[in-house]
């Protein structure tokens, strides 16, 4: 049990990689990130 935890955690973390490594990649398309800070605003409000 705890060694499919512990492969959760870790192909979590690569996804979570892979996405920052792009999101820097594409750091030209700075609306991607305003929509997400407006939908987390929305969220909150």
């Amino acid at each position: 049990m705890s060694r499919l935890v512990v492969s959760l955690v870790v192909l979590l973390l690569i996804v979570i990689g892979a996405l920052f490594f792009f999101a820097g990649r594409a750091g030209e398309k700075p609306t991607t990130r305003i929509e997400k800070a407006v939908e987390l605003g929305n969220l909150a409000g």
